[in-house]
């Protein structure tokens, strides 16, 4: 069984059902998804009700997104904020007015309510979908929100990147609770890529899918990973979060 970590969907159900149905992924396969599953593409909640509906065929983590938790809150209490509207809530707010009713609002709301906000495998490496500020690692962090917030992690592995070694005295102590660490949260389209980028044991998977990359699913085993058609072609006449 291998293990293939998805990056950030954003509302783009017909990439990642592209990417389920590669051959790579076996049927018993474990799939780890690192969160922000709607805010931006216009399937919002089919992409919800098809998580739901994947956990009960197969093995399978979903992870905690910001965008997650803002759209949760959203659900509770129907009050929204303009910073999340212009990052792609627009099109969740949208997609659930016009779509679901109460009952699938509730569903989906004990969906958002029961996501881990990381998780750890037996070979000690971390999912999480932001990053973590505490030295001793997630379970230690003091604002479990950080969890699905934090970007410090990801400037701090990048900073290291060419710098330092595990065996270097100054290496951030963060680094070394785990053997690699798996996150999305930040799209690496910011750095000029459209693939994973490994800085020091940190891979990002979160490859714009948001945007105008692909949606990529990444085998923690072989390292190497598969990917959909860059996501805005499937959705044309939309802006996604561009």
């Amino acid at each position: 069984m291998n293990t293939w970590v998805v990056g950030d969907i954003h509302g783009g159900l017909r990439a990642l059902t592209q990417l389920l149905a590669r051959p790579e992924i076996g049927p018993d396969d474990r799939l780890v998804f690192l969160g922000d599953y709607v805010d931006g593409w216009s399937q919002n909640s089919d992409t919800i009700d098809y998580l739901i509906e994947l956990q009960a065929k197969r093995t399978i983590i979903t992870l905690k997104g910001n965008h997650d938790d803002l759209c949760r809150k959203w659900l509770e209490t129907k009050k929204t904020n303009p910073l999340w509207l212009g990052h792609g809530g627009a099109a969740t707010v949208k997609d659930y007015t016009e779509k679901a009713d109460n009952a699938l609002e509730q569903k989906h709301l004990a969906f958002f309510n029961n996501l881990p906000t990381h998780w750890i495998d037996d070979q000690n490496r971390l999912f999480v979908h932001a990053g973590f500020t505490h030295v001793k690692g997630v379970e230690q962090e003091y604002f479990s929100d950080l969890l699905f917030w934090d970007r410090s992690l990801w400037e701090l592995a990048l900073a290291v990147k060419f710098r330092l070694t595990p065996e270097d005295a100054d290496y951030p102590q963060r680094l070394l609770q785990y053997r690699e660490i798996y996150i999305g949260h930040t799209p690496v389209t910011r750095i000029g890529y459209t693939e994973p980028v490994r800085a020091a044991n940190v891979w990002n998977v979160d490859t714009g899918a948001a945007f105008r990359g692909p949606l990529t699913a990444f085998c923690v085993e072989t390292q190497s990973w598969i990917q959909s058609d860059p996501v805005y072609q499937f959705y044309p006449g939309e802006i996604g979060r561009n």
